[in-house]
């Protein structure tokens, strides 16, 4: 009995142990599983921080894509259009072949568009945008941006005026020129987007449009106004610049058509557009040669270039010659020392190289071209020309022996060709130059009244020079 009792208390007392380990079982849960919520939730801030850190990182990554893609044109002509006519489609005994002639109608615009270097954005229904400028830079854009939109109304007028369609096809055009943002939509395609005051202010110009007009901005009339016929047509009022003056278009000037229309430019007209376009070709070449030129061309260097480019071009308007001679004049002594990038010896040759393989993209004829390459071999030392073209770029490549600047000159060609071996000297490059002075000579008349007589005083300074190094 008593061994029973001792079991019980005995039993109770493992009982009453195991109780308080699982009440302590319990505490320890409650804690473990406070701690795991607390852990959780920092498991969830952390997820969230990450999240949105990431988020930012890619929103950044994006803008930057997107910033990049962008770019900015200070300069661009965007053309307006809209084909009327459409709507008349219902009273239209022949439906089909309406929509058919407006299917032509666009395949033949985007041909004129791609004719005149512009750049197609869009066609929405019967409306169209297109720009000139992009995506390559060009000064006579909204030049070329006018010849388009006088062809696209004489194509809708004559080839689309039969007795059929004459009042179903209309045509009105707006243009403005201005700044804008391009981006690429398509890079494969190289489709693009384009936005900006000027976009919009095209598509205001183009809701005030009448049929068969082109309506020009008064910034757009300013560039243009030398080479077309333009009225005034009216103004409209832009936010926060007053009213804007708007101009109709009629044609090219007289002088400047080939049949007296007004519609197809002619020769005169085309080489007043490459004069225009020069300045893009300039930039271009020069930033070419300050990227790929040798730094030790001390003589033989952008600075040169200019130099040659605007005496060929006060020598050449001294002597009378054409616009084209001019342009041609212009564009040799452009690249006439571009030949340097590739060789040192026989430059004038890898001159025409280059000039050959970039004056395509700028729309000289072959002709043009040969006659430029022609002109830079004329360059080639001791001078030889064989006409008057000739005569003027070799005055305009040695111009400096007539200069007031004529010793400085001088000495940094000597140093470009200390540099090379082909000089020892300061006294001995002296006397050469001395000895080619002496026997040079300007060959046109213009040249000789600008540099011939501060020509002879250069040979006296440099013997002076020459006595001075020798005491």
């Amino acid at each position: 009995m008593l061994n029973n009792k001792r079991t019980t208390t005995s039993l109770l007392k493992y009982v009453a142990d195991l109780l308080k380990q699982v009440n302590s079982l319990k505490d320890e849960n409650e804690k473990l599983a406070k701690k795991n919520e607390k852990l959780q939730r920092e498991i969830e801030r952390y997820k969230t921080y990450s999240s949105e850190q990431e988020a930012e990182v890619k929103g950044h990554k994006l803008t930057a894509e997107k910033e990049k893609s962008l770019v900015r044109y200070k300069a661009a002509t965007i053309l307006y259009a809209d084909i009327r006519g459409s709507r008349d489609f219902s009273t239209s005994p022949d439906n089909i072949a309406l929509v058919d002639s407006l299917d032509e109608i666009l395949i033949k615009l985007q041909e004129i568009i791609a004719k005149h270097d512009l750049k197609k954005i869009k066609t929405v229904g019967d409306s169209f945008l297109c720009v000139g400028g992009i995506p390559k830079k060009n000064l006579a854009n909204p030049v070329l941006v006018l010849l388009a939109a006088i062809e696209m109304q004489y194509l809708i007028k004559e080839l689309y005026s039969s007795d059929r369609n004459k009042e179903i096809w209309k045509l009105r055009i707006a243009v403005h020129t201005g700044s804008i943002t391009a981006s690429i939509r398509n890079s494969r395609s190289q489709q693009y987007d384009v936005t900006g005051t000027t976009v919009d202010l095209a598509a205001r110009i183009r809701h005030v449009c009448e049929d068969n007009q082109i309506i020009i901005s008064g910034n757009t009339y300013e560039l243009v106004k030398d080479f077309f016929r333009c009225d005034y047509w009216s103004k409209i009022p832009v936010k926060y610049q007053g009213f804007m003056q708007l101009f109709s278009v009629k044609g090219l000037k007289t002088e400047f058509s080939l049949t007296g229309k007004g519609i197809i430019p002619n020769k005169s007209m085309i080489i007043r557009i490459g004069l225009i376009q020069f300045m893009d070709l300039q930039e271009l070449i020069l930033d070419k040669m300050e990227k790929e030129l040798p730094s030790d061309l001390y003589y033989h260097n952008i600075k040169h270039t200019v130099d040659v480019v605007t005496q060929a071009e006060l020598i050449g308007l001294g002597e009378n010659v054409s616009d084209e001679e001019l342009l041609l004049l212009k564009t040799a002594a452009l690249f006439h020392d571009t030949g340097h990038i590739l060789s040192y010896d026989n430059h004038e040759y890898y001159s025409t190289l280059i000039a050959r393989e970039m004056l395509v993209e700028f729309h000289y004829t072959q002709a043009q071209t040969e006659k430029v390459c022609e002109l830079i071999m004329a360059t080639k030392l001791p001078p030889n020309p064989t006409n008057k073209l000739e005569s003027i770029i070799c005055d305009a490549d040695l111009d400096y022996l007539g200069r007031s600047d004529m010793i400085p000159v001088s000495n940094s060609l000597y140093y470009e060709m200390k540099e090379r071996g082909m000089v020892e000297s300061l006294n001995d490059w002296n006397n050469i130059q001395i000895k080619f002075i002496s026997g040079h000579q300007y060959f046109t008349e213009t040249a000789r009244n600008l540099r011939e007589v501060n020509k002879q005083m250069q040979i006296e300074r440099i013997r002076n020079l020459i006595v001075e190094n020798a005491e």
